[in-house]
Formats: structure tokens, sequence, C-alpha cells
């Protein structure tokens, strides 16, 4: 029997990545990422429910997401799920659940560049200027 493990979700990142290193020296990006769900309650009612998730990236990705992601975008992250046990300081046992992101898609459009003042007009092109 086969097993698979698979996460995708779109969201809006909630925090600004945080990257960071290994003691090799590999990269790791965190972020926190909200979904949210739509819904008609029995009354009759518009609800809203958010989820958040924290997600990691590793190496090449992570340096992406440090670099493209910001807090308030939106994006698509397809990975797995991992969980973490650890004691906190106050002894109490913590687990957190992440994603893994093994694919990371950045939805939101980059702001256009800036149109340069000194371009020239369609009537202002001459035949020397055409590069064919």
């Amino acid at each position: 029997m086969a097993n698979l493990n698979k996460v995708m979700i779109i969201g809006r990142v909630g925090t600004d990545p945080e990257m960071r290193f290994t003691p090799n020296g590999n990269p790791v990006t965190s972020f926190r990422v909200a979904t949210s769900r739509f819904f008609n309650s029995p009354e009759g009612e518009r609800k809203q429910e958010t989820e958040w998730f924290t997600v990691t990236a590793w190496s090449k990705l992570a340096e992406q997401c440090n670099q493209f992601l910001a807090k308030g975008r939106q994006a698509y992250i397809e990975g797995r799920l991992r969980s973490r046990v650890w004691e906190g300081q106050d002894g109490q046992k913590r687990t957190q659940v992440e994603i893994v992101a093994e694919r990371v898609l950045f939805l939101d459009r980059q702001a256009a560049a800036p149109v340069k003042e000194e371009s020239k007009t369609d009537e202002e092109i001459e035949a020397e200027d055409l590069p064919f």
C-alpha cells in the first residue's frame, strides 16, 4: 500500500518571511499563511473561518521565498506536513504541525516597471531605430 503526505494551500502571507542558516550554511525560511473559508450559518449569517499554517522552505526555495514574499502577499504552497514535538521552557510538551514547502508560487503581480519619461512615441520612432 502506498503512502501519501501532500498539502496544497492558497492563502495570504501573515508574517514577513524570516530566513536563517543551519550550522552548515543551508538557508531555511519560515513564514505564516492564512487561508479563509466563507460560509452561511444555519441562521443565514455570512461567516468566515481562518486557518493559520506555518510554512518552512529550504535551500534555493528558502532564498526565493525570502526575496519575493512579504506580509499580505498571496501564494500557493505545495508540500508535506511535518509534526515537531519539544519541551517548552515551562516544562510543557509542545507540538507544532508545519508545512515543509516543496513548491511555492507567488500569485501577486509584481509592480509594473516605471515608464521612462524620455521614451519616444510612435510618431517619433525613425526607421534607423527599428531593430530589423
